[in-house]
């Protein structure tokens, strides 16, 4: 009898593959493992998502049964810029890789790690042999980065300067374990980058400046590259702004089955995206048979807060849209009440974003307090942010998203009058033109005469745009009449804001004066 024999199919133990968001808690770790010595620390979960989102493809991480032990960052730079001296907080955006230019003709490598328990797999070997076939694939020029020289601080006292020092090294009389590294594998000096990362004490500061130049980089003559994206989105984002009315319902039942009513309507139009206003949830008050004081009113809430959010998801899933759902004053587990908008995708993901700035009406009236955190949220149309009404009045919120890689903010907002809504619009109008971005605003209309701050309502919702060629004449996709129920709609393009990023008549996002000013965001 012939024996057969049998071939079992196992994962390999170490891969090397693009990075993931839910790989960030992971890599953020590793990082601080690496760096744990030199103080430098690691990077925020927002600068990750940023160059996840940025650049997708050129993002790596090392497995190794299950573990994420190295870590490779690198965005496309104009060679320009590249080449020329420069900072780390300048060519990254501030470690967000926030400057990648799609049509950059140069890799620029702006980290590369390895847990120090794993550096017998070769895997800072294997992390840039990655990047040289990413930069191979694209065609690009050459690849680019400021290397550390992690001994230079110690053995100072035996130079007169760091340009002596990496003499002595170019020339093989002194070993470096990353610059020595890094010249085997084709890298040229192209000199020292001073005051490159002031925190890289071991450097003291310095960092050599490298270049890989691409042996089968095409000639200027022939077709532009063609690129192929992981994870494709759509060429067109459906959006719908909710402008709803404020009136006295009898019961949660009711409240819901007009939400549902809009949650209906816009899915039939095959919208990806409804935004409610801000507090619309304050309707559930006018059920009460008297007239609440705000602690006993935030106390009234609280008991919605949960079934809110299982009807918003189950909304989302069973009508295939993505529900903004406005904001609801919620008690948190510590005692705070924060203003929160619950963001319910339609793979049935809930997702929470607390309002940054509360207003002094908001403090006054319900002691809301400010949340700590402002990060994208991943949905099936790429990255998008939520800036709860004031907080779309503070600019460095907005470049804060749009660093991470948000395409859309959404603004559900609450006015009271003429000049309070004309503050939300005219801020998000320039948070669309200064980050080249989508901004959906909602607001309510009617009244709510038993409820504190309900009083009365002005709004004029409205899909906002960039004011450039690809965009609507006046930078607006869509209005609404004021101070009416009412539904509006625009599709929007995301290929318009790569385009408009990247060579718009002007290029806000590019033009940022990264030698002169930044904006850091604290973690807590």
């Amino acid at each position: 009898m012939a024996s057969t024999s049998k071939t079992t199919s196992t994962k390999p133990p170490l891969t090397i593959r693009n990075a993931r968001v839910k790989d960030i808690q992971a890599i953020r770790a590793l990082v601080a493992r690496v760096y744990q010595d030199s103080g430098m620390g690691t990077y925020s979960r927002a600068m990750l998502l940023g160059q996840i989102h940025n650049f997708p493809e050129g993002q790596f991480v090392a497995e190794y049964e299950g573990a994420i032990v190295g870590y490779c960052a690198t965005f496309l730079i104009d060679g320009t810029l590249a080449l020329a001296p420069h900072t780390w907080a300048e060519i990254t955006g501030g470690g967000y890789a926030s400057r990648h230019d799609p049509n950059g003709d140069y890799l620029y490598g702006m980290e590369v790690c390895v847990d120090p328990e794993y550096r017998g797999l070769r895997l800072g070997q294997r992390l840039y042999d990655e990047r040289k076939k990413l930069a191979r694939s694209w065609g690009v020029k050459g690849i680019v980065f400021g290397g550390r020289m992690p001994t230079l601080a110690k053995r100072l006292r035996r130079f007169d300067s760091p340009e002596a020092y990496l003499a002595e090294v170019k020339a093989n009389r002194l070993r470096d374990p990353v610059l020595t590294f890094q010249m085997r594998n084709g890298f040229d000096v192209l000199g020292l980058l001073p005051r490159y990362l002031p925190e890289d004490q071991d450097s003291a500061g310095y960092a050599v400046h490298l270049v890989w130049r691409n042996p089968n980089a095409p000639d200027e003559q022939e077709e532009q590259r063609a690129k192929s994206y992981g994870g494709r989105l759509p060429d067109t984002v459906r959006v719908a702004t909710v402008q709803y009315m404020q009136r006295r319902v009898g019961s949660f039942e009711e409240f819901t089955d007009l939400v549902r009513y809009f949650v209906d309507v816009t899915a039939d139009y095959r919208a990806d995206f409804v935004v409610f206003p801000e507090l619309f949830t304050l309707q559930l008050l006018s059920m009460e048979d008297q007239e609440l004081s705000p602690a006993e009113s935030i106390e009234a809430l609280t008991k919605y807060t949960e079934p809110l959010k299982g009807a918003l998801r189950d909304m989302a899933v069973r009508y295939n849209i993505n529900i903004i759902g406005g904001s609801h004053p919620t008690r948190m587990p510590n005692g705070r009440v924060e203003n929160i908008c619950y963001v319910c995708l339609r793979s049935g993901e809930v997702h929470e974003q607390a309002k940054i700035h509360p207003t002094p009406n908001e403090v006054y009236w319900w002691n809301i307090e400010g949340g700590q955190a402002l990060n994208v949220i991943e949905t099936d149309c790429g990255p998008i942010g939520v800036l709860i009404c004031y907080d779309s009045e503070f600019p460095e919120l907005g470049r804060h998203l749009a660093d991470q890689g948000a395409n859309i903010i959404f603004v559900p907002f609450c006015t009271d009058e003429r000049q309070s809504y004309l503050r939300v619009r005219y801020c998000a109008q320039a948070r669309a033109i200064e980050n080249q971005c989508y901004v959906a605003m909602s607001g309510n209309v009617g009244n709510l005469p038993k409820v504190h701050n309900m009083d009365i309502q002005y709004a004029q919702s409205c899909i906002l745009t960039p004011c450039d060629f690809p965009f609507a004449r006046d930078g607006i996709a869509a209005d609404t009449t004021p101070n009416v129920e009412t539904v509006a709609f625009a599709d929007l393009r995301l290929e318009a804001l790569r385009a408009a990023r990247n060579a718009g008549t002007v290029q806000n996002l590019k033009d940022r004066r990264h030698d002169l000013y930044t904006t850091v965001w604290r973690e807590r």
